[in-house]
């Protein structure tokens, strides 16, 4: 029997980012076999640094997979390979980097605000982390692209005296004076939790008043909010998988190098939080509403016009007006959303999914993706799920 690999990971399992990157990294472990996990907890703790290095040094990893420890820099020293996600600051020298595309993180939910008909936009995040300035910057140049301002909230004080009790009040005045509707993005989903708290707070009505997205689809918090909250869904499982097969790579001396790996987002997992159409045009959104409702049944243009007052034309030229594509165009894209989310989140078929979605077989789906991703539906899924 081969000699079992060790693996420090100093990952901790607290929030749904690393629990998905975990679950990655657990499934390429069962595929590989031969690993042995060392999970020391003095890396949880900032006073514990030298007693993480003793054991470290004492324990002898042939790798290591972490988030960011204290001491990090001791730690690459050790000259072990390493596999790093870390988080502040946007890379670490000597090691293998797992870096999240911030810009296609806040674009993907900007798109999505963009999608409700909102005039008006917001971000909501902190100042002093590069991730979320990262976010709020791309935000705002996605938003400019469209035409349209964003308003920012700007965090008052010390980051150890921003507490909820603190905070709370401060972000209802800035929602006070925001023009509505307003679509708002959070850096994370802890950040949409206190948006939705402060909303209540100041008696705004969340989505009809308030959107809010998040990021991370930390289904957990997401769920206990009130409207559940929507979120930016990104490839954890996947870029966990593969942040194993590199420090696996990297201790066989198949990766010579010190690789990045990117954290991509996937879809946006549209809940209550952003359920609203902010559109003056009554006999659009009803079309809108329809398509939406109705788009797994492959329906026609015809079907939407009669969901609404208008004859075709009339409702094509106001659709385009409002929207800014044709209706065809409309159905077609959220029917791509649906498939993209069943791609991530499910394990059928695509001829199985193509059949759920009313397409005429699985070729006419794979057709469809390939022309709006560049890439076949299997592709896709390969790239964004984790396992072979």
């Amino acid at each position: 029997m081969p000699e079992s690999t060790k693996i420090a990971l100093l990952i901790n399992p607290s929030r749904q980012f690393t629990r998905g990157i975990l679950s990655g990294i657990a499934e390429y472990a069962r595929l590989q076999g031969f690993w042995t996990f060392y999970r020391p907890l003095e890396y949880r703790d900032r006073t514990a640094e030298h007693r993480l290095l003793a054991v470290l040094k004492k324990l002898k990893p042939d790798g290591i997979l972490m988030r960011e420890p204290p001491e990090v820099r001791a730690i690459v020293k050790l000259g072990v390979p390493i596999v790093c996600f870390p988080y502040t600051r946007e890379v670490i020298d000597g090691v293998a980097n797992v870096i999240t595309d911030q810009e296609a993180v806040a674009g993907m939910a900007a798109d999505h605000l963009l999608s409700l008909g909102l005039k008006h936009f917001a971000y909501c995040g902190y100042d002093d982390w590069w991730w979320s300035r990262r976010r709020r910057d791309s935000f705002c140049d996605k938003v400019g692209q469209a035409g349209f301002h964003t308003d920012v909230y700007r965090p008052a004080g010390m980051p150890s005296e921003r507490t909820w009790e603190q905070e709370l009040p401060r972000i209802v005045d800035w929602l006070r004076d925001l023009p509505k509707p307003v679509g708002i993005m959070t850096c994370n989903d802890d950040r949409g939790e206190l948006v939705i708290e402060a909303c209540k707070m100041e008696q705004l009505k969340v989505p009809d008043e308030v959107a809010v997205v998040g990021v991370d689809n930390d289904t957990l918090i997401c769920d206990l909010c009130s409207p559940p909250l929507s979120s930016v869904a990104t490839n954890l499982e996947r870029i966990g998988y593969d942040a194993a097969e590199t420090l696996n790579h990297m201790i066989a001396g198949r990766e010579k190098g010190r690789p990045t790996l990117w954290i991509r987002p996937t879809h946006v997992a549209a809940r209550q939080s952003t359920d609203v159409l902010a559109m003056e045009d009554v006999d659009v959104v009803k079309a809108l509403r329809f398509i939406r409702r109705a788009a797994r049944l492959n329906i026609a243009v015809q079907q939407v016009v009669q969901h609404t007052s208008l004859s075709r034309r009339a409702l094509e030229q106001r659709f385009r007006r409002v929207v800014g594509h044709s209706i065809h165009d409309e159905i077609q894209r959220v029917r791509l959303e649906l498939l993209t989310r069943m791609l991530i989140e499910s394990r059928r078929s695509v001829m199985d999914i193509a059949q759920a979605l009313g397409f005429a077989d699985a070729s006419h789906a794979s057709r469809l993706f390939r022309k709006a991703r560049g890439i076949s539906p299997t592709e896709y899924r390969q790239q964004h799920r984790r396992g072979r």
